[in-house]
């Protein structure tokens, strides 16, 4: 298959292409900058672009994931030009090849109230932050332009090829004999070499939909991620659980409830992900 992915210099593009490229796709990774480049807030560029490399499938990676800076007033038309209109953009230019699309979404279309797993097929939105409610815009349009779409709601993010929690805590704990951490946002981390693995599956199929792809191993809180981190890492930092009210300084409000349910994801025949503490061994391994 000719597969072209977005944001392909991003944490998790980076390692879709080269999942992609490791089954022997074709695939076209395109970004900013880079040997295809692209700015998908440009209708024309993107219409024109995909016209000529006429893929089998898009993956659209791209966003923006600045979710603090997307609430500055000088950011907000940015954000939805890139994460609403961007992904219109790419949807529309699919539905004129008739080619497949999958789009990146996040458990940030929901409120997070509650305790209960959010649903794949859920359509209770109410995203609490502008980059919530823009990715919300683009699963909209996905969904109400085309058929063969995936939609993946993703969250907790770590990878090789850019910033992420596990870098952060690792860098912090350099400096750090102490670190105070929320313990009542709950979810599960996403390892994304075992999602791009994940990806390829689904768009080497025609079982289309929303799903929720996160590590399989349960659900756990930023503090319980944190004193993982520093075990495995066999660092002596000692982190403190606190509330977010506690914790303070973020511009943008954060899903207290992150559980996603991925029970589809076997039910339609796909692997589920390797445990998040097996994923964050792979990673500490990788990166030395």
């Amino acid at each position: 298959m000719k597969i072209f992915v977005t944001g392909a210099n991003g944490q998790l593009g980076h390692d879709v292409v080269e999942e992609l490229q490791k089954r022997g796709h074709t695939a076209i990774g395109s970004d900013l900058t880079g040997d295809c480049p692209l700015d998908i807030t440009d209708r024309a560029a993107v219409l024109r672009l995909l016209d000529e490399i006429k893929p089998d499938a898009v993956i659209h990676c791209a966003a923006w994931t600045a979710v603090d800076a997307a609430e500055d007033a000088e950011n907000r038309d940015k954000v939805q030009a890139i994460n609403g209109a961007g992904t219109r953009n790419i949807a529309e230019a699919c539905r004129t090849l008739g080619c497949k699309m999958l789009y990146i979404s996040t458990d940030y279309v929901f409120d997070g109230a509650g305790d209960a797993p959010w649903q794949p097929d859920c359509k209770a939105y109410a995203p609490l932050s502008v980059y919530g409610k823009t990715k919300l815009e683009g699963e909209l349009a996905v969904s109400g332009l085309l058929e063969k779409y995936f939609i993946v709601r993703i969250a907790w993010v770590f990878g090789l090829h850019g910033n992420n929690f596990v870098r952060t805590m690792l860098r912090l704990g350099e400096t750090h004999d102490t670190l105070r951490v929320v313990n009542d946002q709950i979810g599960t981390p996403t390892y994304t070499p075992d999602l791009s693995r994940l990806l390829a599956d689904m768009i080497e199929s025609d079982k289309y939909g929303y799903y929720h792809a996160t590590n399989e191993g349960g659900y756990i809180s930023w503090y319980d991620f944190a004193c993982e981190i520093f075990r495995q890492a066999g660092k002596a930092v000692k982190v403190i659980p606190v509330s977010t009210a506690e914790y303070g300084l973020s511009k943008a409000a954060r899903p207290m409830n992150s559980r996603l349910d991925k029970g589809k994801l076997a039910e339609n025949g796909f692997t589920p992900l390797p445990d998040w503490r097996d994923a964050l061994r792979r990673y500490l391994a990788q990166i030395g």
